[in-house]
This record gives structure tokens, C-alpha cells and sequence, in this order.
């Protein structure tokens, strides 16, 4: 049986790109996202590359939906070696802090926290059981590093930053591993830095990254794993 990677918010850039680079590998390819039509084509285009893929639509702001949603993928590949979370919108909900209320968190905690912990709730079990698997998550920068101006989502994702760094020093040892790509600039290609491009073309060309390159740095935490989180591009923190 292939090993399978399952891809939540698989998108035109990050998503498709970490398809491929799995894919190359021979990993099976579970597509996750909330549009059936940009699945379909995404598909389409990983046959053509000979790898076996297949959609998968889902709301991920609604962690009540993951056990069925598990089912599904395991029903049509029959197991899950490999979750990647990254369902970066097209816009970031950042609000200053000193406007920050309770409701603005609330609709954003599920798809960027409880959703990937329920994932993971799900998957675990039979990874740990195996000896083997990898629970990789994509996040911006501000779950790193705070900026005036820039709170709400930040926060959300500094709280699923410390999970995951957690989860890594608890399945050390049991074959299993955990970790986080964080990424420090727009992503070419994706929904978010187009929309950026055309609302205002400076701020959509500060800076890019390919996403060939962000889906290596995950094949090269998954394979390595010495560490628990890469920047990337790499930047200067205090």
C-alpha cells in the first residue's frame, strides 16, 4: 500500500507544491480544501505527473467535521502517513491588539487550532501503532514574531506554534514526528499574494517565496528531523 500525504488547504501555491514534491517521493495525494472545482483541476494535473490523487472538499473551520472527514480519506487510500496543515487564507484576520475581542478570536481559533489538533487526535494513533508518520503544520511569521497592528491571527497560531513544538518532544521516540514550517513572506502563486499583487503591487512584490521551496524545507524537516520548526526565508529575530 503507497503511503499517503493529506494536504488541508490545498491551494494553487503551498498545497499543490508540497503535492508534487510528495508525490515524487511515490506518496499518495488526499487533497483538502472548500472548492471542488480547484481540487478536480489540481488532480487532473497530478496524473499527468502520474500521481494518484484525489479531492476531498471540507469546511476546516469546523473541527466537528474531521472524524468524517478522516474516514473519507481512509476509505479511499486506506491510510494517512503523512498530514500537512496549511490553510492560509487570502487574507489574514490581523487586527491591532488593542482592538482585539473575544469574538474576533473566536472566529478564527477553530481553523487555525482546534482543527489541527483534531487532525492529529485522529491520525495518531495508528501513525504511533505503525512507528512512522508526520504531523507538519504551515504558519505566517506572526506566530513568531509580534507586530503593532498585526494581532488576532498571530496569537491563534503562537498557541498552535507551542502544540506542535510540544507534540515533537513527546513523539520523540515512537517513530512519529512533528513540526512547523513558518513562512516570512508572500507565497508566488497563491490566492493571497495575487490578491495583494493587483490591491497594490508594492506590497504584493515584499518579499516572495516559491513554494517549491517551502514544500522542500517540509520534506526536509519530515526526513531530518532535528529540529521542530524551520523559518522560511530565514529572518533575523531579536
Amino acid at each position: 500500500m503507497s503511503r499517503t500525504i493529506a494536504i488541508f488547504g490545498a491551494g494553487s501555491g503551498l498545497g499543490t507544491a508540497v503535492a508534487r514534491r510528495f508525490g515524487r517521493e511515490g506518496y499518495a495525494v488526499a487533497l483538502v480544501a472548500r472548492r471542488r472545482q480547484p481540487l478536480d483541476a489540481l488532480v487532473s494535473a497530478l496524473a499527468e505527473e502520474s500521481i494518484d490523487a484525489a479531492p476531498f472538499t471540507a469546511d476546516l473551520s469546523d473541527p466537528a467535521a474531521v472524524p468524517a472527514l478522516i474516514d473519507a480519506i481512509m476509505g479511499r487510500f486506506g491510510r494517512i502517513d503523512v498530514v500537512e496543515y496549511a490553510p492560509i487564507g487570502a487574507s489574514a484576520p490581523f487586527v491591532p491588539a488593542a482592538e482585539l475581542t473575544a469574538d474576533a478570536l473566536r472566529a478564527i481559533v477553530d481553523l487555525y487550532l482546534y482543527t489541527p489538533v483534531e487532525i492529529a487526535h485522529a491520525v495518531l494513533p495508528q501513525m504511533i501503532e505503525r512507528g512512522d508518520g508526520g504531523i507538519l503544520l504551515g504558519q505566517g511569521l506572526s506566530a513568531v514574531l509580534a507586530a503593532p497592528g498585526m494581532s488576532g491571527v498571530g496569537p491563534v497560531m503562537a498557541a498552535a506554534r507551542n502544540w506542535i513544538h510540544s507534540l515533537n518532544a513527546e513523539l520523540a521516540g515512537k517513530g512519529v514526528y512533528a513540526g512547523t514550517v513558518t513562512v516570512a513572506a508572500w507565497v508566488e502563486g497563491s490566492l493571497g499574494h495575487r490578491l495583494a499583487s493587483q490591491a497594490d503591487p508594492a506590497l504584493g512584490g515584499n518579499p516572495t517565496v516559491d513554494p517549491a521551496e517551502l514544500a522542500e524545507q517540509y520534506w526536509d524537516l519530515l526526513t531530518k528531523r532535528d529540529r521542530a520548526e524551520q523559518i522560511f526565508p530565514p529572518v533575523g529575530l531579536p
